[in-house]
């Protein structure tokens, strides 16, 4: 992938990420507003427990939502230094065809896989 076509590609998956991180943000600070109001008095301990699963739910998404938007900005940097697109592994290029799956990959297919199996 030339570096054109991998800004424009980066870009896209910046932007799905900050509408993503926006709306998950928005809907976690009205969730936060509206349990603040409820008394715990009327409320049943499952629901309550419920209603922090959920919020930390939210708040493990919104962080893994951030990171991915790091690794975007790392991407960016690679293409700068002129190392996108190459395994940090082996050095061997990554396929095309990952690289507009995962914009940001930092590892070929094989050795993504070898990372995630340990």
């Amino acid at each position: 992938m030339n570096a054109d076509a991998a800004r424009q590609r980066l870009e896209e998956e910046r932007l799905r990420l900050s509408e993503s991180l926006a709306s998950l943000e928005t809907d976690t600070e009205a969730q936060k507003d509206s349990l603040s109001e409820l008394s715990t008095y009327d409320e049943h301990q499952a629901d309550i427990g419920t209603e922090t699963f959920e919020r930390e739910k939210d708040l493990s998404i919104i962080e893994s939502v951030r990171g991915e938007l790091d690794a975007v900005d790392a991407a960016f940097a690679r293409i700068e230094a002129g190392t996108y697109g190459s395994c940090e592994m082996c050095g061997k290029p990554i396929g095309d065809e990952r690289l507009d799956a995962v914009p940001a990959a930092r590892f070929c297919v094989e050795h993504q896989a070898e990372l995630e199996r340990t």
